[in-house]
């Protein structure tokens, strides 16, 4: 008995100094609610993550077990603030385990992915709980709630009934199951990609292989080769900021095949980080969840929560864009080829020449080489073009703080205020590879926005990307691609920042996956106006701005290569379709489904579907399934709602600005999607402003 109580004492003593040394159990001393990451250790997360599970727990059993009849505010508002530790320490967690990971994070991914999977369906399959919500669902007509609090109760019932809610026991005991393993195979299948990829190098020895690449390129090959202890060569990687120069402008056509080949054919190498069996299993618990919840398929479960709400409005938008895309494709791969013959070599165009001929045919039709304008690019200058962008259109300012502390030093923290000077919120960005970071670019909010007790709590935003570095002696200039990335990438911090929503589960992203594209892709539609421009395009050097003839060629060849661009993208959103409308769970061959796929809607074989099934992250590793068509979908959205700023003859009108912060950016989620969007536009979008804007009509 002595030794027991000791060993509890001694328990509680360590739990106890674990506590009041770990930073996730007190309240963050800066005055933005940001995260010490210069305190917070690995070994802090587990026992944050345990203890925040416990209080979790604890809440929600208080709210099932309530004696007092529920109400909006003791049910529904009560489960929206509750779990405070385990969201603080989950924010950070995941934020730095997609972006700075290492092993050690990665094995807490491990640990704790399965045990949080549970914690969450012991939450929506708690039948008290679940009884409480739907009592008040069912009278919510009655309830006088704010739009808001009724668009919330409905996203909790919703939310309940699509986690199983209302199954029985043995079926709640199966989606259990099925939950779990599901979220332990997508988490493996992420860190597969991001092994191939940080495994492969392409490292060249003779520099006569190297010939057409821009001596930046080179360089920067040349100071990867070193850093990899490898002084004198050249290595280049599948991190797209280094193989992407080389499809352009390398003449060696077999250092193009390779470079591409490793790219597209990550994880599908039959060795242990093969993926094609990770994706069977996650087809298979996907369609039994889907099935189990009275869904055919899990495309049909997963767009039920959609602006598209069935898998049939996406194949009717996909084949509006589809049909012109991959016959403008077919057009320029006849002009590529061409090019090609009359080289005299008797060489058939392939994947692996496209990029190359492509950027030879713009300097031949346009007299544009987008290496000419990389110097106008430098990455500073382009993130002061956003911010300055903000400014005029919402008047936000921009303050670089230098003494937040920052979890890589490649992040810079930014502090955002609006025109009346109060606190809109807190932006890190992070814009370089590194062997811990995922491939892409992503936002990701740190702390979300939220008003409680009289107080506006404004948010943390991280803007994520793996851009091109800077060299010895070159800042980072970024390609064209990279600019756009840009853009969208800060359109969705625009959206987390400016939120005005009373609960956190409602403001800035926590939107329709439709829908949370078109904030980010209108922001596109302003890098290359000429007006924009002038803000960030400047010679690194010089300081300079770009000549008024390098912007006139780049709005003349507004449309070039968008066959190409869209039938890559589009091939991919049907992929992604194709594979979650399967019914049956039995094994199948995915290279071999990928390629009935892609053949039945004719893609053409010089082009290659933006992600492959094996690293195809955004739908087997992300969240994204069955809803990589969004970006076509919002595309629709974003091309029609710009035009609301191009019909006044201003891109910076301040009216349409207004207009589109306060129906659209400062509501998030408080109301039906397209109900915000019609309030800003007065109509529902059409296809035909995106087909016009790409050049497919």
């Amino acid at each position: 008995m002595k030794k027991t109580l000791l060993t509890l004492t001694m328990g509680l003593l360590i739990m106890g100094l674990a506590q009041a040394n770990n930073p996730f159990f007190e309240p963050y001393k800066n005055k933005y609610g940001a995260p010490p990451f210069d305190q917070i250790k690995t070994e802090h997360y587990i026992p944050a993550f345990k203890e925040g599970i416990k209080q979790h727990q604890a809440e929600v059993t208080a709210i099932a077990n309530n004696k007092n009849a529920p109400t909006f505010n003791n049910t529904i508002e009560a489960l929206e603030f509750s779990g405070v530790l385990l969201k603080k320490v989950s924010s950070v967690f995941f934020n730095l385990h997609s972006a700075d990971t290492n092993d050690g994070l990665d094995k807490i991914a491990n640990e704790i992915t399965p045990v949080l999977s549970e914690h969450n369906d012991n939450i929506y399959l708690n039948e008290k709980l679940f009884a409480r919500v739907k009592r008040l669902y069912d009278n919510r007509s009655t309830l006088k709630l704010t739009t808001e609090q009724n668009r919330l109760l409905e996203k909790y019932h919703r939310e309940f009934v699509r986690s199983g809610a209302a199954l029985n026991a043995a079926q709640k005991a199966k989606l259990r199951e099925i939950n779990k393993e599901l979220s332990m195979a997508e988490l493996t299948f992420g860190q597969n990609v991001l092994d191939e990829t940080n495994s492969y190098q392409k490292v060249v020895d003779n520099e006569t292989d190297l010939a057409g690449l821009p001596e930046s390129v080179r360089q920067a090959a040349a100071e990867s080769a070193k850093e990899a202890g490898k002084p004198g060569k050249w290595l280049f990687s599948t991190h797209k900021a280094s193989f992407i120069p080389v499809l352009q402008y390398s003449q060696n056509r077999e250092l193009r095949k390779d470079l591409l080949m490793a790219y597209t054919t990550r994880a599908n190498h039959d060795n242990d980080k093969d993926n094609k069996a990770v994706i069977n299993k996650i087809i298979k618990l996907r369609t039994q969840k889907a099935q189990l919840l009275g869904f055919e398929t899990s495309a049909a479960f997963v767009l039920d929560d959609t602006m598209a709400k069935t898998p049939q409005a996406v194949y009717n938008l996909l084949k509006t864009v589809w049909e012109p895309a991959v016959k403008k494709a077919t057009e320029e791969a006849g002009e590529l080829q061409k090019m090609m013959d009359a080289e005299g070599k008797g060489e058939k165009l392939e994947a692996w020449d496209w990029w190359y001929y492509s950027e030879k045919l713009r300097k031949e039709k346009y007299d544009l080489n987008e290496e000419a304008l990389k110097p106008y690019f430098k990455l500073e200058n382009v993130r002061q073009g956003v911010f300055d962008l903000a400014s005029k259109l919402y008047g936000l300012t921009f303050k670089k703080l230098n003494d937040m502390p920052v979890y890589n030093p490649d992040v810079e923290v930014f502090e955002v205020r609006d025109a009346d000077k109060s606190l809109v919120g807190i932006l890190y960005t992070d814009y370089f590879p590194r062997p811990g970071k995922s491939a892409g670019a992503w936002m990701n909010s740190i702390t979300e926005q939220y008003k409680k007790d009289g107080i506006n709590h404004r948010p943390v935003i991280c803007n994520i990307g793996n851009f091109t570095k800077p060299t010895a002696d070159k800042p980072s200039l970024l390609n064209m691609d990279e600019v756009e990335t840009l853009f969208h990438e800060f359109g969705h911090a625009l959206h987390g920042l400016l939120t005005q929503c009373t609960y956190p589960g409602m403001s800035g992203t926590n939107v329709s996956r439709d829908f949370v594209e078109m904030p980010s892709q209108i922001m596109e539609n302003w890098c290359w106006e000429p007006d924009v421009m002038k803000t960030y395009a400047r010679h690194y050097i010089t300081g300079q701005p770009m000549p008024q003839e390098l912007v006139d060629k780049i709005q003349k060849a507004a449309t070039f290569n968008q066959g190409f661009i869209n039938t890559e993208l589009l091939a991919a959103s049907i992929l992604d379709m194709d594979f979650h409308m399967r019914k049956d769970t039995s094994s199948f061959d995915v290279v071999a489904f990928e390629k009935a796929s892609l053949d039945r809607i004719d893609l053409i074989p010089q082009i290659i579907s933006r992600y492959r099934s094996t690293f195809f992250n955004h739908i087997f590793s992300g969240d994204y399934y069955a809803g990589y068509y969004s970006y076509t979908w919002a595309a629709v959205l974003d091309a029609d709602a710009f035009q609301a700023f191009k019909e006044t003859g201003d891109v910076y009108n301040p009216k349409v600005a207004t207009a589109f912060r306060k129906k659209i950016l400062e509501r998030g989620d408080s109301e039906d999607p397209m109900k915000l969007y019609r309030d800003f536009r007065g109509a529902n979008p059409s296809p035909d402003g995106l087909l016009k804007k790409r050049g497919l009509k």
